[in-house]
């Protein structure tokens, strides 16, 4: 892959950097990679070669680029970060591939004049980056270098219609402006390098987020990730503390933050914050986005958030949600898709029941045993197998299965 061609292109109202991105050893066409920003912000964002070249490096690695070639100076942190951040995306996802060689010249200066201390994250108005921004409040004072200044809002992400962003930028320029936090929208289209859903959240998103923090170098000096998993239930991930922090270099510091945080442990951060409980969005399902309301109240991110604020009391004073209440029956619908959303939904089952929602527990124990498999005449012997024997015979099972289909017996 070669990044080249960087330049930097002004318009009436929005400010772009722009670097070509043409791969060598894979049959895909090149990418003209771009972040942009409005004029308010235009003088923050700088056309830094480190950027493109942390967009690059994971589709890089898995499309099988033998090098990446990078016209203009790199961070020499980062040449020394992205080598382990291919090394954990190699050993969680394709063992049997090599590592992209950087053919890159290291940068012997940081950026003249350099900015002031600066600290921003992404202010999405999802639950993981409200708590971030409350937690960040509640132990930093307003004048510390630590202290949240700045929220990136990105187009091109999970929403991409244009009128559907301008939704939900108006409700978190609310939750901003609350906040004491200057919104910055960004717009990029950097997820085009491999439009593998999947592969954004499995492997590219963490990069994703830190080239745009980079793109951004001459206004920010420390970008924040809020995380999605507590280190209970950390495991390959696209925004990962492994991962995350090997983005930095002497420009910006990358951290990756309240990985000690459950999901309802965050819902909990919440209660006391208004702004956050009438305004936050947790649903991608940006075709039914209306003035006022984004999230649909029935896909599994909303089930989810609902049952948790059920779960602490709260739900009844949440604006941000079309219902009060959810019924056993959605509860046990939702639709649970990994360990982690499982994990979510056993870490309510406790509360609801302190709070005499016996049919919710109901609703929440079908929806797991949906996803563990524990349905049918043999649930129960699944079921005791994973509480008592810890998973003892399910591995035995697998253990006996290839040798059974070797003599022929399936």
């Amino acid at each position: 892959m070669r990044i080249e061609n960087l330049r930097r292109e002004r318009h009436a109202n929005a400010t772009r950097v722009t670097a070509r991105l043409t791969w060598e050893d894979s049959d895909r066409n090149p990418l003209e990679v771009f972040f942009e920003t409005g004029a308010p912000f235009a003088e923050g964002l700088t056309c830094n070669p480190d950027a493109f070249l942390i967009a690059g490096i994971v589709p890089a690695l898995r499309h099988g680029e033998s090098r990446i070639a990078v016209e203009g100076e790199v961070s020499p942190e980062l040449l020394d970060g992205l080598p382990a951040v291919m090394a954990v995306l190699r050993h969680w996802f394709r063992p049997e591939s090599k590592l992209v060689t950087i053919e890159a010249m290291a940068s012997s200066s940081t950026l003249t004049p350099r900015p002031a201390e600066r600290a921003g994250f992404f202010l999405s108005g999802g639950v993981d980056s409200l708590a971030a921004l409350r937690g960040n409040r509640l132990r930093f004072p307003p004048d510390h270098p630590g202290s949240i200044k700045d929220g990136l809002l990105v187009f091109g992400l999970e929403v991409e219609r244009p009128d559907a962003f301008e939704l939900a930028q108006k409700a978190v320029a609310e939750l901003a402006k609350d906040s004491g936090v200057e919104l910055v929208p960004v717009s990029t289209n950097v997820r085009h390098l491999d439009d593998d859903w999947f592969f954004y959240r499995d492997e590219f998103q963490g990069a994703i987020l830190a080239a745009i923090g980079h793109a951004f170098a001459r206004r920010l000096t420390v970008l924040s990730i809020a995380a999605t998993c507590d280190v209970r239930h950390l495991g390959p991930w696209g925004s990962h503390p492994l991962l995350d922090p090997n983005f930095t270099t002497s420009n910006l510091r990358v951290h990756h933050a309240d990985m000690a945080l459950s999901r309802l442990d965050k819902v909990r951060l919440l209660l006391e914050w208004p702004a956050a409980l009438d305004r936050m969005r947790v649903c991608n399902q940006a075709e039914f986005y209306r003035p006022g309301m984004l999230n649909c109240g029935q896909c599994e991110k909303c089930v989810r958030t609902m049952l948790e604020l059920i779960a602490l009391g709260a739900l009844d004073r949440c604006g941000a949600f079309p219902k009060h209440d959810v019924s056993e029956e959605v509860a046990a619908k939702a639709g649970i898709h990994d360990d982690y959303v499982q994990s979510c939904y056993t870490d309510m089952i406790e509360p609801l029941a302190q709070r005499g929602r016996h049919d919710l527990v109901r609703g929440v124990e079908r929806a797991l045993a949906n996803y563990r498999g524990e349905t049918g005449w043999t649930g129960p012997m699944k079921r005791f197998d994973r509480l008592h024997l810890n998973g003892a015979l399910r591995t035995a099972k697998r253990a006996l299965r290839p040798a059974a289909t070797h003599n022929g017996r399936y």
